[in-house]
């Protein structure tokens, strides 16, 4: 397990970690974020450039990369994505510059790219930005998911070594953190609308889902459930096989105690009425807490590994609905479990629904009260 020991902070307890990490040392520092609507990734960064003030960080280099998405939005969201960027820019001007990099639809020259060629393409360009920097963060606050799973996996296989080393989360001394301004009530609020029909593959998990010398393999499908995403669920269980293993994943505990009741609710027909899953499948997560999700995301799948390999081998699969903390445990669960080489007897898969329109409410996103929090991944936290 990468990370049986771990570091991870929240509330107040994120600025004095921050104090200590950054305190009058030469930084080279990228800082990565969704040029989005959601304002909640302003209360992130500001927390951290006045952390970086205070600790008196000696920037060598500081870039900001906002990542923008095609995505469908109101008139009024559209209008809050821009002063959004605004704001970002302004706040990160003090100590960097600021570049942007576009999901495109389509390439020059090129007809549309699918959803999956998409985000490999703006994936490898942030990635391409990671060269020679001592810091990289990486604030979801304003991520949609499938980015944020994409440039969590992307960032740590550039950085972790797969030869097994025991200090192989060193990685050379480059610190990289993933933080989010989180609001689990807000996350429920935000509406994600007409899924595509083709789904997303994040990059490095995709061959489980479409090699085909696979497909005869028994398949353990992990939906992390979130309020109103019925329809990206429906998406994605169109191609999971009829006899396939499913576990659902249920926040609990939770801010509120009766968050996963709901969703059971919610999701009763799709799950239990059509596919009989057994209630004794439900897996349970701390909604607060990534990594003990990553530990139970984790120990899950190696036991069906090990149980199906007298069968040959077996397909492990996870799509993300849920918060944001929990969908960044599923991807450092996802990238452990990854398999090394080729000959593995087993894959692992992120197949997502994306949705085409996002819907929310401003005043609620102008209201929320996010508490920010911070994964440590990398770095030297993790050096002997």
């Amino acid at each position: 397990m990468l990370w049986k020991q771990y570091v991870f902070r929240r509330g107040p307890d994120v600025e004095e970690m921050w104090d200590s990490l950054f305190q009058s040392r030469p930084t080279r520092l990228l800082y990565i974020a969704g040029r989005g609507f959601d304002v909640r990734m302003q209360s992130a960064m500001n927390c951290f450039v006045n952390s970086l003030r205070f600790a008196q960080t000696q920037i060598e280099d500081a870039r900001l990369l906002l990542v923008g998405f095609p995505y469908e939005l109101a008139p009024e969201l559209v209008e809050l994505t821009e002063a959004n960027a605004r704001a970002a820019r302004e706040a990160f001007g003090s100590i960097g510059e600021t570049t942007e990099v576009e999901i495109a639809r389509s390439a020059a020259g090129e007809d549309d790219l699918s959803a999956t060629n998409a985000l490999r393409i703006a994936t490898a360009e942030v990635l391409e930005q990671v060269s020679q920097r001592t810091d990289v963060v990486l604030d979801v606050s304003s991520l949609p998911r499938v980015v944020a799973l994409a440039l969590t996996t992307g960032l740590l296989h550039a950085l972790v070594p797969r030869d097994g080393r025991s200090d192989a989360l060193f990685a050379d001394g480059v610190n990289l953190q993933v933080i989010v301004a989180e609001d689990a009530a807000l996350d429920a609020q935000i509406q994600s609308a007409d899924p595509a029909n083709d789904l997303v593959l994040i990059p490095g998990f995709s061959s489980a889902f479409r090699t085909e010398s696979m497909r005869d393999w028994p398949l353990a499908w992990f939906p992390i459930l979130g309020e109103h995403r019925q329809g990206q669920l429906e998406k994605v269980m169109a191609e999971i096989p009829d006899d396939a293993e499913i576990y659902p994943v249920l926040p609990h505990p939770s801010a509120d105690p009766r968050r996963a009741d709901r969703l059971l609710v919610e999701y009763r027909a799709p799950l239990f009425d059509v596919r009989r899953t057994p209630i004794s499948n439900i897996l349970l997560v701390d909604e607060g807490n990534p990594f003990e999700a990553y530990r139970r995301l984790l120990l899950s799948m190696e036991r069906y590994r090990e149980s199906m390999q007298i069968l040959g081998g077996c397909r492990l699969v996870i799509t993300p609905l849920g918060s944001k903390l929990v969908t960044v445990g599923a991807g450092l669960a996802c990238f452990e479990m990854r398999p090394a080489n080729g000959g593995a007897n087993y894959g692992v898969a992120i197949p997502y629904a994306a949705p085409t329109r996002y819907e929310a409410s401003v005043d609620l996103l102008k209201a929320s009260q996010p508490e920010i929090a911070s994964l440590l991944l990398t770095g030297e936290a993790y050096g002997e």
